[in-house]
């Protein structure tokens, strides 16, 4: 076991007592985030840094060390009010804190867990690797739906890896969640295997590469530190992750590249309470001047929205469900729209069993921006089967990078002209293969749901998958039907 997984299971075994106590595993996660965040603002005052970080006098890290009993509680209590109350990314952290941990003893605990270790000693991307093991750990527990913030690490690699995103240059994610794509993005940059970094460069990726927006706010805190523990961002610099609905209007800055995977669920809704006094949800639509076409389905609107914060030769990577490529209606106009405006060249096709959430049917899609012209700028499509054939669950077979390699080889990165396709006549099985923008626009509704390879479970009985695997594609498939029954419920009620 490797210290930092050692560190991970230290930390993460204190919640278990608290869960007995009522505690949720976001909650745990949220107060550990104020505490440990307060606690290295403390080693950076003492030596060798001997920097004021502008924590108020009183509310400090040695505040909280020296008291216990109902004294901690109150005055633990006092300190999330004035911390959430200062300026920059001190107060962002700690913006409507609350404590939630009801037992002083287990607060003292936690603050005395804490204390033993000195977090400014660990490299950055030790610290980092500690969060994300507890972001994961937190995706994994389904009940609390945390895993819609989360998405694979391995897959957020790969997008990454193909895009090859450059210094000098802006990052945005309007889903941002925890972060995932801007700390694998800043490992990418920071790679002395890609690129030779000046202070300038290394200044810029800290403090103005990355922008996000996130509609919950628990969830923005701990993208916040988590940005923090890999060293984007300052204590009392600008913060570059907004909190709000990044549908609601086009923000007006325009970006290098966008990597994202939006939450899934296809309608957009708001809770209003009726006359009566009883809640409903009813569905709405963003009425938005820069957008093809009007629609509630929230993943169109993503694929828009994602347009239009382009600059005019930016490039995106989007996570996708499987009916943003072939839904009729708005999805059929958005998707013209794509392939005309926009170098649509690659989809990867991702398998089911990959995401926390369970049922998800998902691809990648991924296009270059380009200015107006009279032709589409889209000539072909390059796809990626991997889903066909594949199997993967969570627990016994999750998605690693290795499983992606060949896909990223596939790919290209900076090299596209050099494509080969693996799918012939001769080699039926291939999973790399492209189709023309004529073949595409041909098709009914313009659909992008292409499939070619044969599914050997449906003929080669004596190779079944195992039982788990075969249940996880049951699920998938009736999750998926259900949300299809849905859709077509709720549009009869509109």
């Amino acid at each position: 076991m490797t210290p930092t997984s050692a560190l991970v299971n230290k930390v993460w075994s204190f919640c278990h007592v608290l869960r007995d106590a009522g505690l949720s595993y976001g909650d745990y996660l949220e107060q550990l985030t104020y505490l440990i965040f307060l606690k290295m603002a403390h080693e950076y005052s003492q030596p060798p840094y001997n920097r004021n970080l502008g924590i108020p006098e009183g509310y400090d890290w040695l505040s909280l060390n020296s008291k216990t009993g109902a004294e901690l509680e109150s005055h633990y209590v006092r300190l999330l009010r004035a911390l959430g109350q200062e300026k920059g990314l001190l107060g962002q952290i700690f913006m409507k804190a609350q404590n939630h941990i009801q037992e002083p003893a287990h607060l003292a605990s936690l603050i005395h867990m804490i204390d033993q270790e000195q977090w400014l000693v660990m490299e950055a991307d030790v610290k980092g690797d500690i969060y994300e093991g507890l972001l994961e750990k937190n995706a994994q527990d389904t009940k609390s739906g945390a895993g819609q913030y989360f998405t694979p690490r391995p897959l957020i690699k790969a997008m990454v890896e193909c895009v090859r995103p450059e210094p000098d240059k802006t990052i945005c994610d309007p889903a941002c969640g925890t972060g995932g794509f801007f700390l694998a993005s800043y490992d990418f940059i920071t790679d002395h295997d890609n690129y030779q970094l000046d202070r300038t460069q290394k200044q810029a990726l800290k403090t103005s590469t990355f922008h996000g927006t996130e509609i919950v706010a628990a969830t923005r805190r701990l993208c916040l530190m988590n940005m923090y523990l890999h060293n984007i961002g300052e204590i009392g610099g600008d913060v570059t992750v907004s909190l709000g609905d990044s549908l609601a209007a086009d923000p007006g800055t325009r970006y290098d590249y966008v990597l994202t995977n939006p939450p899934f669920g296809k309608r957009s809704s708001i809770t209003v309470t009726t006359e009566e006094g009883e809640q409903e949800r009813q569905t709405f639509t963003y009425n938005r001047q820069d957008f093809w076409v009007t629609t509630s389905n929230k993943q169109l609107n993503f694929v828009q929205h994602i347009h239009t914060v382009l600059k005019t030769n930016g490039r995106a990577a989007v996570v996708v469900p499987d009916n943003v490529l072939f839904e009729g209606g708005a999805g059929e106009t958005v998707r013209r729209k794509l392939l005309e405006t926009t170098d649509l060249h690659t989809i990867l096709r991702l398998p089911t069993g990959v995401f926390y959430a369970q049922g998800v049917k998902a691809n990648v899609i991924f296009f270059d921006n380009k200015p107006a012209a009279k032709e589409p700028w889209t000539k072909e499509v390059w796809y990626y089967d991997l889903r066909t054939n594949s199997h993967f669950t969570l627990k016994t077979k999750p998605l690693t990078f290795e499983d992606l390699a060949d896909f990223v080889e596939c790919y290209k990165p900076g090299e596209r002209h050099r494509r080969q396709s693996t799918w012939s006549e001769e080699n039926p099985e291939g999973r790399w293969r492209k189709f023309t923008y004529d073949e595409i626009i041909a098709r009914d509704k313009t659909s992008l749901d292409i499939l070619w390879l044969r599914d050997k479970s449906l003929s080669d009985l004596d190779n079944l998958p195992e039982p788990e695997e075969l249940a996880q594609d049951i699920i998938a498939n009736l999750q998926a039907a259900l949300a299809s029954f849905e859709e077509i419920a709720n549009g009869l009620e509109d």
